[in-house]
């Protein structure tokens, strides 16, 4: 992890950091942190679970490998040397890092640097790298190194709302999103911190993931992971503010996936049979059947009716009765008045 170095006596640290190499004095241990920084991203990587306290990290049981590329004396600055950079992620690389989480980025395509992320990819190494954090107006966006170069997972950060931290770069070389601001986290001499933003801090959660990965898929190699850590990523608004979406460790880590592009189904197509004799003769039997169902239907409708009134008629044929005459006047009487005595019925 190539930060300002990591705290290695941290009580959810402890013997979990190597001595490391701090590629700005050119030699020697990187297992201090001054700044802090280091501390912090090796937090969300692998801090390990402790009684009383409510944070650990993404994958604890992961070993780290510090690689300071920030001077100590820039206390509240992360600028990154470029050379300085190229020297760390050789080392780191040529020691047997796995994975490659650089939280730091540097804003000038650098021939040294280009070169020694090519060897890192070469080797086997999963390159994960924060696309840095002059995203706003302010800063106009710069192009982030070495998240901008192929085969390097870029990482932006995004807010508590899932929209991306105003500090995030943002460009076509955001490859996926993590959580990154007002986080928890360590701070160095022991303790939490609480609020840390940065894509620095969202860089080390998909570098765990790529860590957790390949625990359980050694077989598969850098392009791979990267593969599985884009298309696993929870859907979002895909675009250059959060690349293909945010990391989604267990979708990552579990998920089955084919290596074969889709292919779309052939359309259906109704097979096509010829009308031979016996379908015919088939065919006129359910025609007679059903029209010889139908007769026998209406019969039984016509008894139904007729039987009842031959009952009651005792079998003798008759017309019916003529409805009831009722004579009515042709010219309406006098009208009768209200006092009128009315005449009797």
């Amino acid at each position: 992890m190539l930060s300002s170095g990591v705290d290695a006596n941290h009580p959810q640290l402890a013997g979990r950091v190597f001595p490391g190499f701090d590629a700005v004095a050119g030699g020697g241990a990187a297992d201090s942190d001054c700044l802090g920084l280091g501390t912090r991203v090796a937090g969300v990587i692998a801090a390990r679970r402790v009684d009383d306290v409510g944070f650990a990290g993404l994958a604890p049981n992961v070993t780290i490998l510090p690689v300071r590329v920030i001077a100590d004396q820039h206390f509240g600055s992360t600028e990154v040397d470029p050379t300085v950079l190229a020297r760390g992620i050789a080392w780191a690389a040529a020691s047997g890092a796995q994975v490659i989480d650089v939280a730091v980025a540097v804003y000038v395509d650098n021939t040294a640097v280009r070169a020694a992320v090519a060897d890192a990819l070469a080797r086997g190494v999963t390159v994960v790298a924060a696309v840095g954090d002059r995203g706003d107006a302010n800063d106009r966006n710069p192009t982030p190194y070495p998240a901008a170069y192929p085969g390097v997972v870029g990482v932006g950060a995004i807010d508590q709302q899932g929209n991306r931290w105003s500090g995030s770069a943002h460009g076509d070389y955001v490859d996926l999103v993590a959580p990154g601001a007002e986080m928890v986290t360590l701070q160095r001499a022991g303790g939490m911190a609480v609020n840390v933003s940065g894509t620095g801090i969202a860089s080390g959660q998909v570098a765990a993931t790529a860590a957790l990965v390949r625990a359980r898929r050694p077989d598969l190699k850098s392009g791979q992971i990267a593969r599985r850590l884009a298309v696993t990523t929870i859907p979002t608004a895909i675009g250059p503010d959060l690349g293909q979406g945010i990391v989604n460790p267990y979708a990552a880590v579990n998920d089955t996936l084919v290596d074969a592009s889709p292919v779309p189904l052939p359309a259906l197509t109704r097979p096509h049979r010829e009308r031979t004799p016996t379908w015919a003769r088939a065919r006129e039997t359910a025609v007679v059947g059903t029209a010889g169902a139908a007769i026998m239907v209406t019969a039984v409708l016509a008894l139904a009716v007729a039987l009842p009134r031959g009952r009651r008629r005792s079998w003798r044929s008759g017309l019916a009765a003529p409805p009831p005459h009722h004579p009515q006047q042709r010219e309406p009487g006098p009208p009768v008045m209200l006092f009128d005595e009315q005449p009797r019925r």
